[in-house]
């Protein structure tokens, strides 16, 4: 199957997030009890606000996605609560990393599709690696 560019409004999340400015948000993949030991919930827990308890949502800087719980059926609810967030939130902007592709053990084109939606959202920005996964699919 021949790739096909994807057309997209959305930014390119870099690889590694160090520095947020004024109206960014951290997004990344957690587990639901919100124990943020490794990967980007350490980022998030140990630099940008990431609250030791809390799973789902906003904390500080960071938005909290669960991915540990099951497979991508289990994690699409919580990237469509994400998605209706970023929507009532223009002012800001959303820095996704590759959720569910570190420590929970998904691939990028398992977890990508679910934020097919971004692709459209000048305030999102996703992993370079999602867009091409959509643009693969």
């Amino acid at each position: 199957m021949k790739r096909q560019e994807i057309q997209h409004r959305c930014g390119i999340t870099p690889n590694y997030v160090t520095t947020l400015k004024e109206n960014e948000i951290f997004v990344f993949g957690s587990n639901l009890s919100g124990n943020h030991g490794g990967g980007a919930a350490r980022v998030a827990f140990d630099k940008f606000g990431g609250n030791w308890g809390q799973g789902v949502g906003l904390q500080g800087k960071s938005y909290a996605i669960p991915t540990m719980q099951g497979g991508v059926a289990t994690i699409r609810p919580y990237v469509d609560k994400f998605i209706a967030f970023a929507k009532d939130n223009p002012d800001k902007h959303f820095l996704v990393t590759r959720i569910g592709c570190g420590i929970a053990g998904f691939k990028d084109a398992e977890i990508a599709p679910l934020f097919r939606e971004c692709l459209q959202m000048e305030n999102v920005s996703l992993p370079y690696s999602f867009i091409a996964a959509l643009s693969n699919g």
